[in-house]
């Protein structure tokens, strides 16, 4: 697997959108990841932060597209207000809990992601998220 994953703040879907072809890096404050599906973490991650069942989240359109088309090139997600206000609230522990529950069930899947990159991912995205609505803006992922 070979992805480009950016998350960024912004200040509404419209800016958010601009960046589908060039990515936010120019634009926008952003953290840039890679290899790990970025649609179902951010779901994973809203169930075990805030609780709920993958399923339902995904049935009610999470997470949001902004831009692009799923199938095919470049997309921008909307990282959902729930996660946001989750990540933003959540102590470092609970981010490491979060990070081994999330590295688990990702081997489960026969994906191996390292727990100390998901906490470094969860922790640099928790202080983006409370960057971002310091200053009234929303959270996206650009995902090449």
């Amino acid at each position: 697997m070979s992805i480009i994953v950016e998350f960024f703040a912004a200040p509404d879907d419209a800016s958010a959108a601009l960046v589908l072809q060039t990515g936010p890096r120019r634009a926008f404050e952003s953290l840039s990841f890679g290899n790990f599906d970025p649609e179902e973490a951010v779901v994973e991650w809203e169930c075990l932060l805030a609780g709920g069942s993958f399923e339902d989240l995904v049935e009610a359109g999470k997470p949001r597209l902004v831009a692009g088309h799923d199938d095919d090139g470049c997309v921008v997600l909307a990282v959902s207000p729930r996660l946001s206000a989750a990540l933003a609230e959540a102590e470092w522990s609970e981010l490491k809990d979060v990070a081994v529950s999330w590295t688990a069930q990702r081997a489960e899947d026969g994906e191996v992601i390292d727990t100390e990159n998901a906490s470094v991912i969860l922790g640099e995205l928790a202080a983006l998220v409370r960057s971002a609505r310091h200053q009234g803006q929303g959270v996206y992922c650009w995902v090449a």
